[in-house]
């Protein structure tokens, strides 16, 4: 889940709404059963390849039938098709304890996984890492960008060495600069930085975490990368995955730059320059680490309700189902990951709006109810069916995404993640002046929100895809009230066993922004309308090459 505008509280439900004239498409109570039912202990945290999973989407399977629409998954035997989508997944998991050691100056002392280190069960096909005094180089932001002319790795080959990386762009810190400002860029994601460590030949990656630029805590980070991994199956896994992928924490970090005489924050920001030039540190690191690897099948659950005119083209809507399952014990000892606003809520809603559709006049256009697998091990469901789509992806109209909703109270304005330029963003704002709300850019670009939900796997392949926010300019409390919830979900329940249902959360705001999402996706659906992205954007090519199978 990307950390957006809306968060998990309580409060008093029945706040008024913005310019609601007409009877609402959606009844608050059906949302709550659902967000109850999936963030329930019974489901386990619904980790992918759990019997959490087993129950996730036979529930989502069965309330999406029960609320009118068809199966659109896998076609089966005869022409039919089945409630879900098959989706392959490479699954590792970390055996024991790992032994993990940092050798700075002659001194050994050994590292707590979870604590000084999260080192992540390995996605290259191995079954093991056993490295011995490997050495370790500072790279700065570990990017490699031709067209900004900028090369974090100058003269230096990392064959055999652990890189040690910062997170988010170099100007994070400065807020302007090679790479556009605060907002993240995919240079600054995670993912990337595991990726250019692979395509380099590195032994892997060692991540440094700050809260600022990470833009979450420890605790994410130890809840994310020490359980179970997973990725698509990929014919060399190891084009996209070094064998170490972790992370570090910045007293760390700090401790590693003094012992080789360097002083952290100096090399950070020189890291922030285009002359930047890699730094050894005086340390080598020691792991020997089991894991347990295989195939699983996970899979997406798919409804549909079919359009009456144009039923080759579809309207998606889409939200992940799943989250982290059963994991490390919190303070509380509780190990169950429930996932309420992530992304049980946005399961709730995506239900609903199926519902809304199925009950509404046939639509001309096919609608599309998405829900996918393994959002959270790197937006895995979609990314499959984004390469493996069941409905072609040049005659998909859109996708409109729901990655949490907004769970305290009616806000002013609404957002998307990232600033994304496309048509139906132009769409959505038109729809939200109808009832009296003004759309505001996200208030968190840094956070690289846009790479961080479902929608960008859809992008990626040129879809016009967004992921909707709800808005922090709350009717009760404005924008400081808006904002300081946001930042205590994060700090407090984000990836955490605290993010559990609240009773008498108020869904009001939810129920008002679902009802913007309906008349955008109805408009759609009874349109000719074929939203693009903007002459500028890096998704436009691929859509282009697309054009042809609408005519």
């Amino acid at each position: 889940m990307k950390l957006g505008l809306m968060c998990g509280a309580a409060f008093v439900l029945g706040a008024p709404l913005l310019a609601q004239t007409a009877p609402s498409h959606f009844d608050a109570a059906k949302i709550v059963g659902h967000i109850e039912t999936l963030s329930s202990d019974a489901f386990e945290g619904r980790g992918p390849a759990t019997p959490g999973e087993d129950k996730a989407i036979a529930y989502i399977s069965a309330k999406m039938a029960e609320a009118g629409l068809e199966p659109a998954g896998d076609a089966k035997a005869g022409g039919a098709r089945a409630w879900t989508q098959d989706v392959p997944l490479l699954r590792s998991e970390n055996v024991g304890t790992p032994a993990i050691s940092l050798t700075e100056g002659g001194t050994t002392k050994p590292l707590t996984q979870g604590e000084e280190i999260a080192v992540r069960a390995p996605l290259d096909g191995t079954k093991a890492i056993n490295i011995k005094n490997v050495p370790l180089v500072f790279v700065g932001y570990g990017v490699t960008a031709p067209e900004k002319k900028w090369n974090d790795f100058k003269g230096v080959d990392v064959k055999g060495k652990l890189i040690v990386v910062l997170i988010n762009d170099p100007d994070f810190e400065t807020g302007s600069g090679d790479f556009g400002g605060k907002a993240m860029t995919y240079y600054g994601r995670w993912t990337y930085k595991y990726e250019e460590a692979a395509r380099r030949g590195a032994i892997g990656t060692l991540i440094v975490h700050e809260s600022q630029p990470a833009s979450y805590e420890w605790a994410t980070v130890k809840n994310s990368n020490t359980n179970t991994m997973f990725d698509i199956v990929r014919d060399n896994p190891k084009a996209s995955h070094a064998p170490v992928e972790a992370w570090i924490q910045r007293d760390l970090a700090v401790q590693l730059f003094r012992a080789s005489g360097l002083d952290f924050d100096g090399a950070k920001k020189a890291a922030q320059a285009r002359g930047f030039k890699p730094m050894p540190l005086n340390a080598t690191l020691s792991i020997d680490l089991a894991a347990t690897s295989g195939r699983i099948v996970s899979h997406n659950v798919v409804g549909r309700v079919a359009g009456a005119k144009y039923p080759a083209e579809t309207v998606v809507y889409s939200a992940h189902w799943d989250h982290l399952g059963v994991g490390a014990p919190d303070a509380k000892g509780d190990k169950i990951y429930n996932g309420a606003l992530d992304n049980a809520s946005g399961t709730a809603a995506l239900i609903e709006m199926g519902r809304a559709f199925a009950t509404a006049p046939k639509p001309e256009r096919s609608v599309l109810f998405l829900a996918v697998t393994a959002e959270e091990k790197g937006l895995l469901g979609s990314e499959y069916y984004a390469t493996h789509p069941l409905y072609p992806l040049g005659t998909t109209v859109g996708v409109l995404n729901m990655d949490g909703i907004q769970m305290n109270g009616p806000a002013k304005n609404f957002s998307i993640s990232g600033s994304a330029k496309l048509g139906l963003l132009d769409d959505l704002i038109a729809e939200g002046v109808k009832v009296g709300r003004t759309f505001t850019p996200e208030a968190h670009p840094e956070k690289g929100g846009f790479f961080r939900s479902d929608h960008f796997t859809m992008a990626k392949q040129g879809v016009p895809a967004i992921s909707f926010g709800g808005g922090n300019d709350l009717v009760n409390g404005g924008i400081a009230r808006g904002e300081a919830l946001s930042a205590a979900y994060t700090k407090d329940r984000y990836h955490q066993p605290a993010d559990e249902w609240v009773p008498g959360t108020d869904l009001s705001g939810a129920v008002q922004d679902l009802d913007l999402l309906f008349g955008l996706g109805e408009k759609l659906a009874n349109s000719r309308e074929w939203p693009a992205w903007s002459a500028d954007s890096e998704f436009k090519a691929a859509r282009d090459k697309t054009a042809a199978a609408r005519k």
